[in-house]
Order: C-alpha cells, then structure tokens, then sequence
C-alpha cells in the first residue's frame, strides 16, 4: 500500500470503482456515472478495474488507486439513476460513526448469513432483466433517513473510510458484501440503508443465472469467520 497511506484522503474527491468484463455494459453504466452532479469543488475518479481475479482483489486494487475519501462500489450492470446521490451520501457521512451506505440489506444477518433470508430487510433497487420488464424491488423502508443494517447487497456500496476488502478469505464473487460490512462493524463503523421513498437509486440489469457451486463454499467460510459477530432474529 506504501504510497497511499503516506496521502491523507482527498475530502472533495469521489471515486466510482467498477470490476469491468462486459464493456458494452460498463459503458452504460459510465454514461449514468458521469450524469451524477457533483457537489461544487468536487472533483471525481472512474476506475474500470478489469481482469480482477475476484471482487475483493478488484477493490483492492481499485481503492489503492485513488485519494479519493468517498469511493463507490459498484456492479458494471448497475445504472445509478439518482443524480443527486452525492449530496444525499454526504449528508449521511455527515455522521463519522457511519462507514458504509448499501442500497438494499438485512438490520441482522440471519444464521445462514445470506442477507435477503433476514426477518426484515430495507432497501430498494427498480430490477430490469428483461427489457420488457421493470420489477421495482421494495424491501422495508427505513422510518428514518436510513436504519443501520447487518450485511448490504453488493451492487451498491458506498465507504467514506478505506477498509481492506478480504481478499485473503473470498477469492470469487460471493460474500464480499457482507463481509465488508462486518469488517466495518470489527472497526467500530455503521453501515447504513437510506430512505428511498423519494425515487430509487439504481436500476439493477442482472443476467439471470444458477448460483455458482463455490458460493455454498464462500458461505460456509463467511460464517466461520463471522457467524460469532451477528445476531440473527427469531
């Protein structure tokens, strides 16, 4: 890491970090990145990490490249629609306390550690897997600005402090989001789902797709490692 823990975090700089394989669909994604207005003084990264070897390496790599204090998260088929989400991430890091803005999680991780299996989960992101066809999915919304959570969903996250992605445990493409937010938590940091009931802010595009035979595997490493630190509800 040398050289970036010698640089003290650039407070008016945002980087979006996306793991890249499909450009037609990073393109995409970029068109709506570069629409996301950006707060006066604001400058912004676009880092199109490609060739990753899982997406914990992929941040990794993509955190060390750039100064900038606000880093976002995000799937190449991710479109962020909220063109305002800047002024609305900074009001919420507003609170130190807080690390980690998702879009969509569980408020406790259930025994299984898969976060849509929890009793109550909060969120919203506007599906589209067919062009056809827009399946606006509503979890919970936070009666507040946002409720904290136990585990967010991987397509959006947002940090105002650099954690290091588990690169050493999830060497695939599962589990590396809840394991961020409990790396977070073992730091003392919240993480956070906003209230959406103004507007969405993303449109997911997912190829629908069986879930990989080494996902049972990363879910089984995920709750050796934390299964101690949540608290699921009965």
């Amino acid at each position: 890491m040398g050289d970036m823990e010698k640089q003290s975090p650039d407070e008016r700089k945002i980087a979006f970090i996306t793991c890249v394989n499909d450009d037609k669909w990073y393109d995409e994604c970029l068109l709506y990145l570069k629409h996301v207005e950006l707060p006066a003084g604001f400058t912004a990264d676009y880092l199109k990490i490609e060739d990753a070897s899982s997406m914990t390496a992929g941040y990794n790599r993509g955190m060390r490249q750039s100064n900038a204090k606000y880093k976002v998260y995000l799937h190449q088929d991710t479109l962020l629609v909220n063109k305002r989400v800047i002024y609305e991430l900074l009001d919420i890091f507003s609170d130190s306390s807080i690390g980690l803005v998702g879009i969509m999680g569980a408020r406790s991780l259930p025994a299984s550690g898969v976060w849509w299996d929890g009793l109550r989960t909060y969120g919203r992101v506007l599906h589209a897997c067919e062009a056809e066809s827009i399946v606006d999915s509503r979890q919970r919304e936070p009666e507040g600005p946002y409720v904290d959570v136990e585990g967010v969903d991987g397509l959006f996250m947002a940090t105002q402090y650099d954690v290091p992605w588990r690169e050493d445990l999830f060497r695939g493409w599962h589990f590396y989001d809840v394991s961020q937010c409990r790396e977070f938590a073992r730091r003392g940091y919240r993480s956070v789902i906003p209230n959406q009931e103004k507007g969405f802010w993303c449109i997911h595009c997912p190829v629908e797709k069986p879930l990989a035979k080494e996902y049972k595997d990363y879910q089984k490493l995920f709750l050796q490692e934390y299964a101690g630190e949540f608290h699921p509800e009965v």
